[in-house]
């Protein structure tokens, strides 16, 4: 098979994989090495095409065949699709072309298990360290790492890649029993930390280094992420946020992913026979912002007695408001800024700029605008020097009547 076919094959494959992220990589450049590529610490900078997929790395599988039958994978060992292999040197010769030609800055290399776990981890890290020792390759590279390899296969990944990730798969373990049983999620959890405990190793080595001329190699200074298939199982919401919410907790991780279910050929039918509404994921990730950096937990954002699914129309930030009218007005001048963050519209940057204006007198409405607030969604929260939402909090039907967005006809690029 031409090597062109396996491109069409194997990237098309890896679509369903999330990767858009490779914040905490180290800065690279290749000038004194003679190699290739560089990487910037704040991350890559991404293009997307119109359906919003991220083509900014070179996202590929190793090879699409898997002794796996996992239900909701379209490349499971029962599955009729067209099948590809890729050799690494293919793979490392792939990456450098197209890596020349600017259209990317990185590769993203995943793989169905061929043989077994550690041949097909041996088969990822040799991509890996062709690319860095043989090429002096300095871009981004994320391998997706199979949670049955050995430790020692975990560890060359590590010392080659800038992220790694294992896939939880499934939000709950129930779910993952029955629509892929011969995976393990008590596996996959030790798997995910022993490699928080070599992160954290490495680093710790390296802050004990600093006097030393060489310092000990970086294990995957990008850390660790994980994705979860959202709609395949009968999970909801406030049970995803909660498996996200642990991940974070116990094994540090950079980002949880959520991918909507998308129906495959010849399914089983304890599938779903329609993917979930694409908002819903949206909403995962918005509530997932809220519990990294916005101070809220899981029982805020869905609480034990709803529905266990968050609002589709409003984001959860404005649904937890409008349960909380009690807790708004929030005063702009003197609130602390764990209450502002709480305020829907108000962002990270937003909040911080405030904390720094205000030292220097009251604000007002006017310099709410000049610091680029989202006035209409604030104002019936805040109280500043010259604004008092009165009792637009009376009535929070009506108030999220007023501010849930209008139906309009989508763009062809919207």
């Amino acid at each position: 098979m031409k090597i062109l076919d396996k491109l069409a094959i194997l990237a098309d494959a890896a679509k369903y994989d999330a990767s858009c992220a490779s914040s905490g990589a180290d800065r690279r450049n290749s000038s004194s090495s003679g190699g290739i590529g560089s990487t910037e610490g704040m991350g890559i900078c991404h293009s997307y095409t119109p359906d919003g997929r991220c083509v900014s790395l070179l996202k590929i599988l190793l090879t699409n065949f898997c002794t796996f039958d996992c239900a909701y994978c379209v490349n499971r060992v029962s599955s009729n699709v067209r099948r590809a292999r890729f050799t690494p040197a293919e793979v490392v010769q792939l990456t450098l072309d197209f890596y020349k030609r600017n259209y990317i800055e990185g590769l993203f290399l995943s793989s169905g298990i061929i043989r077994d776990s550690d041949y097909t981890m041996e088969q990822m890290v040799e991509v890996a360290r062709s690319l860095r020792e043989d090429h002096k390759f300095a871009g981004y590279i994320h391998l997706k790492t199979i949670p049955d390899a050995t430790p020692e296969m975990m560890a060359a990944a590590g010392r080659y890649a800038d992220r790694l990730s294992i896939n939880v798969e499934l939000p709950t373990e129930g779910g993952l029993a029955q629509l892929a049983p011969e995976k393990s999620q008590p596996r996959i959890r030790a798997a995910m930390g022993d490699l928080r405990w070599r992160i954290e190793e490495g680093k710790e080595a390296r802050k004990a280094a600093k006097t030393m001329r060489a310092k000990p190699p970086r294990f995957a200074p990008a850390g660790q992420s994980t994705q979860m298939i959202i709609g395949a199982d009968d999970a909801d919401d406030r049970a995803i946020l909660a498996t996200t919410d642990n991940l974070y907790g116990n094994y540090r991780l950079r980002r949880v992913y959520y991918s909507a279910f998308s129906p495959i050929p010849d399914a089983s039918a304890r599938l779903p026979l329609l993917s979930p509404p694409l908002q819903r994921e949206n909403r995962l990730y918005q509530a997932d912002w809220l519990l990294r950096f916005y101070g809220f937990g899981v029982d805020e954002i869905a609480p034990a007695d709803g529905n266990g699914m968050l609002d589709l129309d409003i984001d959860p930030k404005l649904t937890w408001a409008l349960r909380n009218p009690e807790q708004f007005p929030v005063d702009i001048n003197t609130a602390p800024r764990e209450m502002l963050l709480r305020v829907p519209g108000m962002g990270t940057r937003n909040v911080g700029r405030i904390v720094v204006s205000r030292r220097h007198g009251g604000l007002r409405l006017a310099d709410l605008a000049r610091l680029r607030v989202p006035m209409k969604k604030v104002m019936p929260f805040v109280s500043v020097l010259d604004h008092h939402p009165r009792n637009r909090l009376d009535d929070p039907a009506r108030l999220r009547a007023q501010l849930v967005p209008r139906p309009r006809q989508a763009g062809l690029f919207d």
